[in-house]
């Protein structure tokens, strides 16, 4: 072997080193994890349980930085410009990574080309509910006397191309009854006015209901998720009336594109023992979030997968935003 030889080898050597040896001094500062929704809400919540759990595993800090703006699209735009080392990372919703592509002309930012997936975190429906002086009680009840209602029902959302508005657009076309869409800014606006009697009806993450629901202050009619939540074990889940409909909004945790993989498979590994844990559990069922497991392979599929699958449906509805 020649001496260039050598050193090429020893170049090779050190160059396949470097990433693993950088991966296992990870995480040598705090780690921020960009959360492009307001603070109390649903990806808010499990963000800071998420980060509590991380800090004690890994004896760093992982801190939960709120920038939001745009349906969660100026958050995640920062992020995707941020450096690829592992020292900021996303953790954001499915109705921004897959939704929003769709119903903005521009996102300022790549949902599969600018993030490395790294673990599915938690999924929850969203919940039909009502004032509790609506006249229907049981979901059944409520597509009868939509269909006989001259004029259509209004439901109140978290704004346009929201999954929330999709949702009422899905249960119109499928129940075969025709609702009228009321966009707030947000669903703690949306779900005011729904307490305070001036519309009668919202779609709104479990999380941000399920103290009305359970405090008497609103009704829940249905559940959006393919069977019923172990939250609300009494509420039934739409499809059980209305065949094939569902649509949950998951929570995922991604890096920047091009953070070195060792990192990302860490991350994906302590993310799953951090959701698996016992008080992680408890929390989690306390907001009516289900946990979820897999690693960058599963968060990639349910990306992919509901990018074609909403694509469609913001085209059917008209949702358009500049």
């Amino acid at each position: 072997m020649t001496m260039l030889t050598k050193r090429d080898f020893c170049l090779a050597t050190l160059a396949a080193a470097l990433p693993n040896a950088f991966a296992q001094a990870w995480p040598a500062k705090p780690v921020t994890i960009l959360v492009p929704q307001a603070p109390g809400g649903t990806n808010d919540a499990v963000g800071r349980i998420l980060a509590q759990k991380l800090s004690e595993r890994l004896g760093q800090s992982f801190v939960v930085d709120n920038r939001v703006g745009a349906g969660g699209n100026i958050g995640t735009a920062i992020a995707a410009k941020a450096p690829k080392d592992g020292y900021t990372l996303l953790l954001t919703i499915s109705s921004t990574q897959a939704i929003n592509p769709a119903l903005y002309k521009t996102t300022g930012f790549d949902p599969v080309k600018d993030f490395d997936p790294i673990a599915p975190v938690g999924v929850v429906p969203n919940v039909l509910v009502v004032n509790p002086s609506f006249p229907a009680t049981t979901l059944q009840a409520f597509i009868a006397d939509a269909k006989a209602q001259k004029q259509p029902y209004m439901y109140a959302s978290a704004g346009n191309g929201s999954l929330n508005h999709l949702l009422g657009e899905m249960l119109s076309r499928a129940a075969g009854i025709k609702l009228e869409h009321v966009p707030y800014k947000g669903v703690a606006p949306a779900l005011n006015d729904v307490l305070g009697g001036q519309i009668p009806m919202a779609f709104a993450s479990l999380p941000s209901c399920i103290g009305h629901v359970r405090a008497g202050k609103l009704r829940a009619l249905g559940v959006s998720s393919p069977r019923r939540s172990p939250a609300l074990p009494d509420v039934p889940a739409i499809g059980e009336l209305v065949p094939g409909f569902a649509g949950e909004l998951w929570v995922g945790l991604f890096a920047v594109a091009g953070t070195p993989p060792a990192i990302v498979e860490r991350l994906a590994s302590e993310v799953a023992a951090a959701v698996g844990a016992a008080d992680t559990l408890e929390r989690f069922a306390a907001l009516g979030v289900e946990p979820l497991r897999g690693g960058p392979v599963q968060l990639a599929a349910m990306v992919r997968d509901d990018i074609a699958r909403w694509a469609p449906i913001v085209k059917a509805s008209g949702a358009q935003v500049d």
